[in-house]
């Protein structure tokens, strides 16, 4: 099927136009040009003493070449350690290297578990009162 200039335009125009009038609605709503805003928080506008727990996202697969190398080597020689130590080794010290890595990128990053935010929150709590 095939759509003529005049037809796309005015379709992409009301696409375009949707989501500016939105806005204007919202900013309307927001203002207080006609007095007290119309939107009005139900709960006051404080943050919670805990914070929920969630696990944290796991990063990329480390290692993942040595891995098969050392599993290429155990299939071929009938999953015997002695004979695949090189390889062994080699992927003992990948694994060490990258949690040394991960452990100076945490550290760096100022992000706090979500247990540790707890505990500080624990010790210092929100004043529940407003001012």
């Amino acid at each position: 099927m095939f759509i003529t200039g005049a037809v796309y335009i005015r379709r992409h125009y009301r696409k375009a136009m949707s989501g500016s009038v939105i806005q204007e609605k919202v900013a309307k709503l927001l203002s207080r040009q006609s007095g007290k805003p119309v939107l009005r928080p139900i709960k006051p506008l404080a943050l919670k003493n805990e914070v929920a727990s969630r696990k944290l996202k796991k990063g990329e697969a480390t290692c993942v070449t040595e891995m098969s190398l050392l599993m290429a080597c155990w299939k071929q020689n009938d999953f015997n350690n002695t004979v695949c130590s090189k390889e062994v080794s080699v992927f003992y010290t990948c694994v060490e290297k990258a949690q040394n890595k991960a452990k100076a990128k945490q550290g760096t990053q100022g992000r706090l578990l979500p247990k540790e935010a707890n505990t500080l929150l624990k010790r210092f709590p929100n004043q529940s009162s407003e001012i």
